[in-house]
């Protein structure tokens, strides 16, 4: 099958552990999600190894450039090809004479892990950030994020399955889900995901993130830099998290559940907070 199609999860062998007797009964087979060693080249320069789940590679390799500052729109990219390689993928992306210049002008390289969102950054200058603060567009209304969490299960086949994975998704003005991606990485999953709204051609300002990991800094600049507004994260956030979503002006809704969440920034510009008002 082609790179981009390979499988995301496979089967393994696996018994019960019971803590009275350790290993028991008969072996069954337990769906595992993939992780693969994931080479991000520019102009046939290797610039990052992630490990990522190999799927929705160009959508990764897309809102990678993006988010890492080295594209801003996706004009600047007039290509991406995903080959396999010894040991894993790679992913060539082809920019426009210009923006290859200035990345390699910026000579950065980096060796990631699945969760590591600041490897090889040189100085704290560099770390990501929005160009500038995120529009002030109209507020989520409350019961658009209650609609956007009762879906949000249903719509993870590969978590139903390895129960290993985070989502992130994006959500209309009321709630429910346009689009989705997963990855073993919860930054590899919003890249995913934002690759493949700046292909789409979706507006910011059109609906909210959602995403299913614990929220830190990256998370919410990734989201300031596609330009979103409003980021709503399962579990809870940083002190910078809350520090960058206050500087970028995203409205950060976190330890959000079925029947209510807490907001941390922007509170006075929420939906309820304007009537209230």
């Amino acid at each position: 099958m082609p790179p981009n199609e390979e499988a995301a999860a496979l089967p393994a062998a696996a018994r019960a552990y019971r803590y009275d007797r350790g290993p028991s009964g008969e072996a069954f087979a337990r769906t595992i999600a993939v992780e693969t060693p994931v080479n991000i080249l520019f102009g046939g320069i290797p610039f990052a190894v992630m490990m990522t789940t190999p799927a929705d590679l160009e959508d990764f390799a897309i809102g990678f450039a993006l988010t890492e500052g080295i594209v801003e729109v996706l004009g600047d990219i007039r290509g991406v090809a995903v080959e396999r390689a010894e040991s894993g993928l790679k992913v060539n992306v082809t920019l426009a004479g210009e923006r290859m210049s200035a990345h390699l002008a910026r000579g950065r390289a980096i060796s990631g892990r699945t969760g590591c969102g600041l490897c090889g950054i040189a100085d704290l200058a560099s770390l990501p950030a929005a160009r500038s603060p995120v529009a002030n567009g109209p507020p989520v209304e409350p019961a658009a994020v209650k609609a956007a969490l009762q879906a949000l299960d249903e719509r993870q086949p590969l978590n139903a399955e390895t129960r290993a994975v985070h989502g992130a998704a994006w959500c209309d003005r009321d709630g429910a889900i346009v689009a989705l991606r997963e990855d073993v990485g919860r930054h590899n999953a919003l890249d995913k995901l934002i690759g493949a709204l700046i292909r789409s051609g979706v507006a910011p300002a059109d609906g909210f993130f959602v995403i299913t990991s614990r929220c830190s800094f990256e998370m919410v600049a990734k989201a300031a830099i596609f330009g979103a507004s409003t980021l709503v994260a399962l579990s809870a956030p940083t002190s910078l998290a809350i520090e960058r979503a206050q500087a970028s002006g995203v409205t950060l809704i976190a330890i959000a559940r079925g029947d209510q969440a807490t907001i941390f920034t922007q509170a006075d510009r929420s939906a309820a907070g304007e009537r209230a008002a």
